[in-house]
């Protein structure tokens, strides 16, 4: 899955230095294995955006850790753990738009068409499509729980408390 969008990402800039915005806290995982498998210059930022409570949406997103890198005339790419509504990402990219970058893309490890809610949020590179299911692992969570896990996991909502 990483060395796919790797080499999308790589054909897509050859020759180009790019700068990637890792969302923490769970691109953490895949922001960093995809760095290391990109055959291009580039430099990275980190932000924290939060949008979840437990395992469901929000709705509203918050800046937790801001960007404090300047991203004017950069060819940029927002490092996203997965996009499911998009609503963090529609949110995210209107901001970074506005600090008028050379180009503005998104790569995101899943993606759940099935849930889009902002077609802007699509990704433009993304390792799998997924159903509408929760996950775990790799760097997604569940309540700050199971980052570590080495594989992703869907979650079964179990109706005993």
């Amino acid at each position: 899955m990483v060395k796919t969008v790797a080499d999308q990402i790589a054909h897509d800039y050859a020759g180009r230095q790019v700068h990637m915005i890792c969302v923490l806290n769970g691109a953490l995982f895949f922001a960093a294995d995809l760095m290391r498998a990109l055959p291009l210059d580039c430099t990275y930022s980190c932000v924290q955006l939060r949008s979840y409570e437990g395992m469901t949406s929000s709705g509203r997103v918050e800046e937790v850790i801001p960007l404090t890198t300047d991203i004017r005339d950069k060819d940029v790419i927002v490092i996203e753990d997965i996009v499911d509504t998009g609503t963090t990402m529609h949110f995210y990219k209107q901001k970074l738009l506005a600090l008028a970058p050379r180009s503005l893309k998104v790569a995101a490890m899943l993606f759940k068409p099935s849930q889009l809610q902002y077609p802007d949020a699509k990704p433009d590179y993304y390792g799998c499509e997924i159903p509408n299911k929760f996950v775990i692992g790799y760097g997604l969570d569940m309540d700050g729980l199971a980052r570590n896990l080495p594989h992703i996991y869907a979650v079964t909502q179990s109706t005993d408390e």
